[in-house]
């Protein structure tokens, strides 16, 4: 599997468009870089969310650690539906990913419903405030 630069492009244009549907299913079907720091997933918080930071190419991973005056961590290649459906329910909080964070293209895919798992999504009402 090799990230590649193609999902990039539909996805601006799609979030130019306010397609966000298309976005979704476009990073889904994607190969992304996922950077690995000492074996975790690179990730930051923020407004009690944790941001996965995931890359459609090398050179969007290469200018986020240059901005962070970091040398390029390692990264491992996989497909966007793996991150939201496996590794976001795992995360043990809300999470969501960081798409080419720092990049004039960059966005995020937050913990929302049509994003990542009902189970896991923020603004599904729990059982406990159903009841």
């Amino acid at each position: 599997m090799r990230a590649t630069t193609g999902a990039a492009g539909v996805s601006a244009e799609a979030l130019r468009q306010g397609n966000l549907r298309a976005v979704v299913g476009e990073f889904r079907r994607s190969a992304v870089l996922a950077p690995v720091v000492d074996g975790s997933l690179l990730s930051a918080e923020s407004g009690g969310i944790r941001w996965l930071f995931a890359f459609t190419d090398e050179a969007a991973l290469e200018r986020f650690a240059e901005a962070r005056g970091e040398p390029v961590p390692e990264r491992i290649p996989v497909y966007g539906a793996r991150l939201l459906d496996q590794v976001i329910p795992k995360v043990g909080g809300p999470a969501g990913i960081a798409v080419d964070a720092g990049s004039p293209t960059g966005f995020v895919l937050p913990p929302v419903t049509g994003i990542v798992p009902d189970a896991v999504a923020v603004d599904v009402p729990s059982k406990e405030s159903a009841a």
